[in-house]
């Protein structure tokens, strides 16, 4: 029985400070797999595991340019990314992190582009 619980107060610190961490690094420039792919990344939310021992980070780039080159560039500074993240954060475990595109802002242009056609709009008003 798997259960869709909330996540903890911790597991939500933990996840906004490396959400923090990572973006300082992305913004300074400071991965060295990212150099050369021009397109504004921005992560949008970091899930932690409840054991602390994984992290799901979502990130999504201007106008999806180069997402794939984005998230294949991140993912082999994974390892590195981590030691920093260990280096300024005293946590037991330090989670591994995996990067994935953030689809959540496509479902909501989907819904807005469903709200928008002229059949939906004339039942909203009916």
């Amino acid at each position: 029985m798997a259960e869709n619980k909330e996540p903890s107060q911790r597991q939500l610190r933990v996840g906004q400070e490396i959400k923090r961490i990572l973006a300082g690094f992305i913004q300074k420039g400071e991965v060295r797999n990212l150099e050369g792919i021009n397109t504004i990344v921005t992560i949008t939310e970091v899930k932690v595991s409840p054991d602390l021992k994984y992290a799901s980070v979502y990130l999504m780039t201007l106008n999806n340019d180069h997402l794939q080159e984005v998230i294949g560039g991140l993912q082999l500074a994974a390892n590195y990314l981590r030691k920093q993240i260990s280096a300024r954060m005293q946590l037991r475990y330090t989670p591994e992190l995996v990067f994935k595109v953030d689809k959540s802002f496509e479902q909501v242009e989907k819904i807005e582009k469903l709200l928008r056609d002229p059949k939906v709009a004339k039942d909203l008003r009916a």
